[in-house]
C-alpha cells in the first residue's frame, strides 16, 4: 500500500512483537467466518489528520476499557486460569458488540486473509440437501485442483471426521487445520457412485477479491467482495483502463469490509481529493482523504445492499454524499464503529471498540447503514444498468 505516516495506524505495545497493528473499519473477511474483525498493518491511500475538533459520534456500541481487560485477563492467569477466556467474558459483559478475543492462530489468519491470502486446500464448501456438504469452488492452481476435486463433488469427511451436519465454518476450520503450510488433510470425497480418500498439503493461497468485466453494452462491472490488500488499486487500475465514456456499476454487495486504506484508494478512482469520512477515537477526531487526481466525471453507479459493511459502507458513503455516484439496492448493515488491538498477557489480541466514523456529510453510519438513492430488490442490478444508462454511461 502507499506510504504514509499517522494513517489510521496505531501501536500497541507487545502485540507481535511490536508489529504495527491497524485501525480498521472491518468486517467478516474470511470464508464462513464468523468474527467480524480483522486488524492488519496498513498505511492510508488518503492522509490522516487529528486536527479537526472532536464531535458527536454513535454511541450504538460501548467500548471497553483495554487496561481493565488487561487486569482480568491476568487475573485470571494468576489464579490458573484461561487469560482469554476471562477477557472473552469481560468484552460481552462490557456491551461491546463488535468487541472479540482471538488467540495468536486466529490473529494470524485473519492478518494473512487482510494479505490477501490463507492457508488451506483452495476449495470453498457449502450446504446441499439434506445436510450434506459438497465443494462449491474449487481455486485454479490448488492444491485441490491438483488433486482433481471438482465443484458438486460431496464432502464426506475430513480427517476422519464426518462433515454432514457441521456448520459450513466448521467445515472450513477442518479444511484450515492448523494453518501450517505443508501439512496433510485426507478429504473423503463421493462423485456420482465413485468414492475415494484423498490427502492434500495445505499452501498459502492468494485471493483475488476483486472482478473485472466488460458487459456487452459497454459497461465495466466491478466486483469487489472484500477490501483486503490491493483491492483498491485494482479498483483504480480498473478505471483508468477503461474506454473514454464507459459508465462503471461498482458492485459492493456482500462486501464486509476490510481495510481503510483500501477504501481510501477505491475512493480516490472516482474523487479528486477530498473527504472520504471522519472518525473519532477516544473522543478525538481525525479524517480520511482520498487522493487526487480521480475520475470525476464517468458515470458510476453503486449497487449495494444488507451484506455492504464497514469499509464498504466508507467507500459508499463518501460517493454518495459528495453526488459522485447513484446508489441503488437496500439499505447497507450499517457497521460504522472504529476497532483498535490490543495485547494480552497470554499472547491473545483483543479488538475493541474505541470510535466510530461518519460520512462526509456528517451521517452515523453504526446501527444505522447507508439507504440507497434508489431501492431495488431481486432486479437490483438490472435497474442500476437503467440507471447508468440515463446518466450516459450504457446503451
Amino acid at each position: 500500500m502507499p506510504a504514509g505516516t499517522d494513517h489510521l495506524c496505531i501501536r500497541p505495545r507487545g502485540v507481535l512483537r511490536g508489529a504495527v497493528l491497524t485501525l480498521v473499519f472491518t468486517g467478516v473477511l474470511a470464508t464462513a467466518a464468523a468474527t467480524g474483525s480483522l486488524p492488519r498493518q496498513e498505511s492510508a491511500a488518503g492522509r490522516t489528520t487529528a486536527t479537526l475538533r472532536a464531535g458527536e459520534g454513535s454511541r450504538d456500541s460501548a467500548t471497553v476499557d483495554s487496561a481493565a481487560l488487561n487486569r482480568a485477563a491476568a487475573d485470571a492467569m494468576a489464579d490458573g486460569k484461561s487469560g482469554k477466556q476471562a477477557a472473552e467474558e469481560f468484552v460481552s459483559r462490557s456491551g461491546d458488540r463488535w468487541g472479540a478475543v482471538y488467540d495468536k492462530r486466529e490473529y494470524a489468519e485473519f492478518e494473512q486473509a487482510l494479505d490477501g491470502a490463507y492457508t488451506g486446500v483452495g476449495l470453498s464448501a457449502g450446504r446441499a440437501a439434506g445436510g450434506r456438504v459438497r465443494v462449491t469452488r474449487v481455486q485454479s492452481g490448488g492444491p485441490a485442483e491438483r488433486a482433481g476435486l471438482r465443484a458438486d463433488d460431496r464432502l464426506v469427511s475430513v480427517d476422519g471426521r464426518p462433515v454432514d451436519g457441521l456448520s459450513v465454518s466448521e467445515v472450513v476450520a477442518l479444511l484450515r487445520g492448523d494453518g501450517v503450510p505443508g501439512s496433510s488433510v485426507a478429504l473423503r470425497v463421493e462423485r456420482g457412485r465413485a468414492a475415494w480418500t484423498q490427502t492434500l498439503h495445505r499452501a498459502r493461497l492468494a485471493t483475488d477479491p476483486v472482478t473485472v468485466r466488460r458487459l456487452d453494452d459497454g459497461t465495466l462491472l466491478i466486483r469487489v467482495a472484500a477490501f483486503t490488500k490491493g483491492a483498491g488499486a485494482r479498483v483504480r487500475d480498473a478505471v483508468r483502463a477503461a474506454p473514454a465514456g464507459a459508465g462503471v456499476l461498482l458492485d459492493l454487495r456482500g462486501n464486509a469490509g476490510g481495510l481503510v486504506a483500501e477504501a481510501a484508494v477505491a475512493a480516490s478512482a472516482f474523487l479528486d481529493g477530498g473527504l472520504v469520512a471522519t472518525y473519532d477515537v477516544e473522543g478525538e477526531q481525525r479524517a480520511v482523504y482520498a487522493e487526487g487526481g480521480g475520475d470525476t466525471g464517468r458515470p458510476l453507479v453503486a449497487l449495494i445492499d444488507g451484506g455492504t459493511m464497514s469499509a464498504a459502507e466508507l467507500l459508499t458513503g463518501a460517493l454518495q454524499d459528495r453526488g459522485r455516484a447513484v446508489t441503488v439496492g437496500s439499505r447497507t448493515f450499517g457497521k460504522g464503529s472504529v476497532q483498535m488491538p490490543s495485547a494480552l498477557p497470554d499472547g491473545s489480541v483483543a479488538e475493541l471498540t474505541v470510535g466510530h466514523y461518519r460520512t462526509p456529510a456528517g451521517h452515523a453510519v453504526d446501527g444505522r447503514g447507508i439507504t440507497p438513492d434508489l431501492t431495488a430488490g431481486e432486479r437490483a442490478e438490472e435497474q442500476a444498468k437503467t440507471v447508468l444508462s440515463g446518466l450516459g454511461g450504457g446503451s
